[in-house]
């Protein structure tokens, strides 16, 4: 059946031409949340969060990051790269003003959005790689997991630390924490609330270098997706999508449930209340 889907759908994959890129994916996709920079020589896409200070993920900005994954594909890239314009915080993950004493429809907007951004970017058809130059926690992690290959600076940390502030993940989260890292590292991970520095995420698997600089972590990241030179790409994002089917089944074939169950956690006393002290400790730190 998956074979039959994947199939189905290769008349919508055209062959990856590097040249000519199409003038309009700069202009589109460089709106000031986001910036696409696009080397005309290797064929690969650098992807720049770019929304101070901490490149939380507002309604606004996962919109234009889905607009600009799409593009990148769109336009023939050979690769993405996602990185930040910030040099202290790749993303800060979800905005959780959002999720406090939210507006029901507004709310609805929110997570489904989130689902969106997820699925383009664990599903994107061209190779793609995080150059993570700052620290990564919670959904900063998630969307550094849904790309093939991590880099990650120094002196960062990164993980999903969700249950402090009384968050429950769902499911597709933690397969795509789980895709990464074996299942008891992640289990002990998400009950604990571990972030993980940057030496300890290298040695668990969450990322695969250690860059000393963000020049030399693009240049890795490029250096990976050169390793794809001689696969046929349509193949390629064929066998991807089907290695990564089991990530997504679960929610493409229920999204309407996991909005539901979604809704339902955030609205409860428990949640609120510990995401009201959450916010509460974040004023203090600033």
């Amino acid at each position: 059946m998956l074979r039959n889907r994947l199939l189905a759908s290769l008349r919508q994959i055209k062959p990856i031409n590097c040249s000519p890129f199409l003038r309009s994916l700069s202009n589109a996709a460089n709106s000031g949340l986001t910036r696409v920079e696009v080397d005309h020589k290797s064929g690969i896409a650098t992807l720049s969060m770019n929304l101070p200070p901490v490149n939380t993920l507002t309604l606004e900005l996962m919109h234009d990051l889905i607009d600009s994954i799409n593009q990148i594909e769109c336009n023939k890239s050979r690769g993405l790269i996602l990185t930040s314009s910030n040099d202290k915080v790749f993303s800060a993950g979800l905005d959780l003003k959002e999720l406090y004493k939210p507006d029901q429809e507004r709310l609805k907007e929110f997570w489904t959005i989130f689902q969106d951004l997820w699925l383009a970017l664990h599903l994107c058809g061209i190779p793609t790689a995080a150059a993570i130059n700052g620290h990564a926690p919670a959904a900063g992690c998630i969307m550094a997991t849904a790309c093939e290959y991590r880099v990650m600076l120094p002196d960062f940390f990164i993980g999903v630390h969700a249950t402090r502030f009384s968050f429950l993940v769902s499911k597709w989260m933690m397969l795509s924490y789980q895709s990464v890292l074996p299942r008891r590292i992640v289990e002990r991970a998400l009950n604990q609330g571990k972030l993980f520095s940057t030496q300890e995420a290298l040695e668990v698997g969450l990322i695969d270098e250690v860059a000393c600089s963000k020049e030399e972590a693009l240049a890795q990241c490029a250096a990976f997706i050169g390793t794809f030179d001689k696969a046929n790409p349509i193949a390629r994002t064929l066998t991807k999508r089907m290695c990564r089917d089991a990530d997504v089944r679960e929610l493409l074939r229920d999204r309407a449930g996991d909005l539901r169950s979604c809704m339902d956690y955030i609205n409860t006393p428990l949640f609120q209340e510990g995401l009201s002290a959450h916010l509460e400790g974040l004023k203090e730190k600033k």
